[in-house]
């Protein structure tokens, strides 16, 4: 649902299914942001968060963390693990798309 809302909205989306194909995806890409959702099958977020974080290439790509966990933990778990953002998934489209402007235009300053 999100990776059609985000289209329709203007962004270019690529989507993985795993840790490992986020690595790859992001390696390839190098995209502007990352939505990563903390529960990825091989590799999850956070861990894909760090390697990703600790790469050259990727370091300063801002990362979103997704997750459906509302738990106090899990927001600092990603904020250790260098997710620069944490939305709490069900969330509406509308505020995902603010949270990446927001994130984008963070960085473009």
């Amino acid at each position: 649902m999100f990776t059609e809302f985000l289209s329709f909205s203007g962004f270019r989306v690529a989507q993985a299914a795993t840790g490992r194909e986020a690595l790859t995806q992001a390696f390839s890409l190098l995209p502007d942001l990352i939505l990563m959702d903390l529960s990825l099958p091989e590799l999850d977020g956070l861990e894909a968060t760090r390697f990703l974080k600790s790469d050259e290439r990727t370091k300063r790509i801002p990362i979103v963390a997704l997750t459906g966990h509302a738990l106090a933990g899990h927001s600092k778990d990603a904020k250790e693990a260098g997710c620069d953002s944490f939305l709490t998934k069900p969330c509406l489209p509308d505020a995902l798309v603010t949270e990446i402007k927001r994130v984008l235009g963070a960085r473009a300053r």
